[in-house]
């Protein structure tokens, strides 16, 4: 009779343990959704509403049903986009709700308490570009922030983690739509201001949520890897890291190097990959947030 071959039972998983955030942490985060919101509201009752250019999205249609109900606009503001709420709730989860009903608060109290505010332009051209500029910033803070200050925010959030489109560009195409309708009540001047308004908008806030201090990935594959690597850690202090790879055409094993700059030293990467070797392949790819790793910079000795 033989004996049982012992079975080897496969390691188990280490279980994930979820970090929460601290109370410094989230209370950073009302703070800063609060200001946000504060942003926007500001951009829209003394730059924008008061030159007759609308916002987007359920903003937008609240502002034009305050304008033809002569009702305060915060009303409107909550009301429209409670239903929103309740869907990004079911959705997205209970933190982004109530940090979408932080925003929405916000949002909604800072237009009643700066409606009678005079507004700082009565120059159309001024007041779209910097309306603008103001409400990208607080919208852009707002959503970095797990919140937002509108429900088509919530569908473009929804929509862009399925879709190639950026957060911004999607709430930029439901615009074109809506804004579209302010030409019926305030002209169609008014209406391509407003148009110009969001663009500036929507590329602020991109610029917000992805931040400003854009990073760049680098790939390069060459005989003279190891002297690149070299290079690249004692002159510019970046780390690297040694991949294996394997050449899909010719089969052979190649040798590829990865490493994370900064812009500003893309360029002086690029001469060093050129003066190792010149035909080495290098790819440059932008990246918006690096974190974890050992991307803070070493100094050069």
């Amino acid at each position: 009779m033989t004996s049982p071959v012992p079975v080897q039972q496969a390691p188990q998983a280490k279980p994930i343990h979820h970090t929460r955030l601290k109370p410094l942490e989230i209370a950073s985060r009302i703070v800063l959704i609060v200001f946000g919101a504060f942003l926007a509201g500001a951009a829209l009752e003394v730059f924008l509403i008061p030159n007759n250019i609308i916002d987007g999205g359920i903003t937008g249609i609240s502002i034009m049903v305050a304008h033809l109900t002569g009702l305060p606009l915060g009303i409107f503001l909550f009301l429209f986009n409670l239903p929103f709420l309740i869907v990004g709730y079911k959705s997205i989860g209970k933190t982004f709700a109530l940090s979408t009903l932080l925003g929405v608060s916000t949002l909604s109290i800072t237009t009643y308490l700066l409606h009678h505010v005079d507004p700082f332009t009565d120059e159309t051209l001024l007041a779209t570009v910097f309306g603008g500029i103001l409400l990208g910033i607080g919208v852009g803070i707002v959503i970095r922030f797990g919140g937002t200050t509108d429900g088509s925010e919530t569908v473009a959030i929804m929509v862009s983690k399925r879709t190639p489109f950026s957060v911004g560009q999607m709430i930029m195409f439901i615009n074109l739509f809506i804004l579209g309708s302010a030409g019926l009540i305030y002209g169609w001047d008014n209406a391509m201001f407003s148009l110009i308004a969001y663009f500036i908008a929507f590329k602020v806030m991109d610029l917000t949520i992805e931040g400003f201090d854009e990073s760049k990935s680098i790939w390069i594959i060459s005989e003279h890897y190891r002297e690149i690597g070299e290079a690249i850690v004692s002159r510019l202090g970046r780390g690297i890291t040694y991949l294996n790879g394997e050449g899909g055409y010719s089969g052979g094993q190649k040798q590829v190097i990865f490493t994370v700059v900064t812009r500003m030293e893309e360029a002086k990467l690029k001469s060093i990959v050129t003066e190792m070797d010149a035909n080495a392949f290098l790819a440059v790819g932008n990246i918006h947030d690096v974190r974890g790793g050992r991307f803070k910079k070493k100094d050069i000795h």
